[in-house]
């Protein structure tokens, strides 16, 4: 059964992935102690890095270029000291001065959790935690090695750490850079990157500042760059991106929120995938609905058993006139499946790694931005493509599918590099998969002959464009009643470039037949291209030995057969209206 996410703002309780907390008890949130224990070994490797460098620093290294170097940048920077510059660089290093960390640390986290929507525990504990373990580090670093500061005329009193590593820019990078990536995280509007800038800014001025006033070598503000950098990324992973830890259980004992039949006809339920939406952007999207009139909307969380389908049927089955996903593609999909032909519209909300139907019907990849403009457009049919296969039950897909380099590329991404880094993990990932052998393949399109290729990748697509902007297949359209297939094969590094020259020309030209391409029955028609394209209501794809295969971003297992079919109009979506 699905869950029932709270509206913590109203005070309803938490959902069943969370424990409950009774009057007068407390639980901590699932996953709490399995985080502190891999945040915990991941800071001891972090310590030992950083003790190791030092003692190559101060040991066998010391003798060394750039290290012996050193001596020469401070003893320049003394000798260009003014007046002015002493007065700025003593502002900026009383920025990373430990009392100015510790008071804006816990006025921040402060703020954090105090705000009148909705209290960001998880934005506050990665602060408050990615600060005091670079504290910590910090500490066993100079406890273990110990170097000498600068022989120059120091502006400040010398404090009695060792001078690696420097202890202001290690906690000016841990505060200024953790609030920067709150700031992109959390903020809204043309600021937040200008903002973001400035906060990364603060820590490189620490540093130069420290350096200017003859407390510590080069290498020292490097080692607290990389120190801050460290524990930012080890606490975030661990809080911001892996979510390994659940939400702050609820402090009351009340039931769990309307059961379907307490709630009357008429539902707006939000179908939304809970690694990739967090609390504040759920308590975003329920404003929103509310602003455009969708009172008491029901989340329902996808789970490992069921990503979507058994949440979207209840949702239906319930009375629900409007459905909004929030996740990535493959969410998108199992909920657009469950939907098709229901004639209820759904409103989707990119909140994934690809995003490919939000990024092709023009949506804003911003969760409350593209809720906002759906919920102020209008309903608009869309054409789904129906597939089956050898061990692929019969589904739908909205965006593409496919065998061969595009399913090889889904298979080899690190789940880790694709919450971390995003859709750039896809194309790192690509790159292991070049050398994917090519495959041959007999292709039937509408009932016409039958004919062979060989080729690198197959692709069927509703929609034309891929992760990073890049336009595969531009004349596609997902509400044309037709779907389109790329047939890519270079041969060897002249063959890509031609693939990208014919890629590139397409783009610019969008040229497409009005009816399926007529092909040779000896299939041997235009064998010497990179890139053929078709376009078919119904097309089975037949490949001599099993194929990866992938659906809307998730690989679905090899096998040597696909049919999809074209679904016209299956799907009632809700897209910003285009007079606007």
């Amino acid at each position: 059964m699905p869950t029932a996410v709270p509206d913590r703002a109203a005070g309803t309780p938490a959902s069943r992935a969370e424990p409950v907390a009774y009057a007068g008890s407390f639980t901590l949130p699932r996953g709490t102690g399995r985080t502190v224990a891999r945040i915990g070994a991941l800071t001891a490797c972090q310590a030992a890095l950083m003790v190791g460098i030092g003692l190559l620093i101060t040991g066998p290294a010391h003798g060394l270029w750039p290290l012996t170097a050193e001596d020469t940048v401070n003893e320049g920077l003394e000798q260009a000291r003014t007046g002015t510059l002493t007065t700025l660089s003593s502002l900026a290093s009383e920025a990373g001065n430990t009392l100015t960390v510790i008071a804006i640390t816990l006025l921040t986290c402060l703020g954090l959790l105090v705000t009148p929507r909705l209290p960001m525990w998880r934005q506050a504990t990665f602060l408050a935690v990615a600060v005091s373990l670079q504290s910590l580090v910090f500490l066993a670093i100079t406890e273990s090695v110990d170097r000498h500061r600068p022989e120059v005329d120091r502006l400040d009193a010398s404090p009695p750490t060792s001078s690696y590593t420097s202890g202001h820019t290690g906690a000016a990078t841990a505060l200024y850079a953790g609030l920067a990536v709150l700031a992109l995280s959390r903020a809204r509007g043309p600021w937040r990157r200008v903002v973001a800038g400035l906060l990364l800014l603060l820590p490189l001025l620490v540093g130069a500042a420290r350096l200017y006033r003859g407390m510590h070598h080069p290498t020292d503000v490097l080692g607290g760059l990389a120190n801050g950098a460290l524990s930012l990324v080890i606490v975030g992973r661990a809080l911001l991106v892996d979510r390994s830890v659940s939400a702050v259980p609820s402090v009351g004992g009340v039931p769990a929120a309307r059961t379907g039949a307490e709630r009357r006809p008429g539902t707006t339920a939000v179908i939304l995938n809970p690694t990739v939406t967090d609390d504040a952007t759920r308590h975003e999207l329920r404003r929103t609905l509310e602003r455009h009139g969708h009172r008491d909307p029901v989340f329902l969380e996808t789970t490992a058993d069921d990503p979507g389908t058994g949440q979207t049927a209840r949702a239906v089955r319930e009375g629900a006139t409007l459905v909004v996903v929030c996740g990535g593609d493959g969410t998108v999909r199992t909920v657009a499946d469950a939907l098709a032909e229901s004639g209820v519209p759904l409103a989707v909300v990119p909140c994934g790694t690809g995003n490919l139907l939000a990024r092709n019907l023009g949506l804003p990849l911003s969760p409350t931005a593209a809720l906002d403009a759906a919920l102020g457009g209008v309903p608009h049919r869309l054409d789904l493509g129906r597939i089956e296969g050898d061990g692929l039950t019969a589904t739908r897909f909205a965006a593409m599918a496919g065998a061969g380099l595009d399913a090889a590329m889904m298979e080899h991404t690190d789940p880790r590099a694709k919450a971390h880094l995003g859709w750039p993990a896809y194309a790192l990932a690509g790159i292991g998969t070049l050398r994917t052998p090519r495959m041959r393949v007999t292709i039937r399109l509408d009932g016409s002959p039958a004919f062979r290729r060989t080729a690198r990748m197959v692709l069927v697509a509703n929609v034309g464009t891929v992760q990073g902007g890049v336009t595969l297949l531009p004349a596609a359209r997902p509400d044309d009643g037709l779907l389109d297939l790329l047939v890519l094969d270079p041969r060897g590094p002249l063959g890509w470039l031609r693939a990208v020259r014919t890629l590139v020309r397409r783009r610019a030209t969008s040229p497409r037949p009005s009816a399926v391409r007529t092909i040779a029955a000896d299939g041997d028609t235009q064998r010497d291209l990179p890139v053929e394209y078709f376009t078919f209501r119904r097309a089975e794809l037949a490949f001599d030995t099993p194929q990866s295969r992938e659906l809307d971003g998730d690989p679905v297992g090899p096998g040597r057969r696909l049919t999809a079919e074209v679904e016209p109009g299956a799907l009632t979506v809700l897209l910003p209206s285009r007079e606007k």
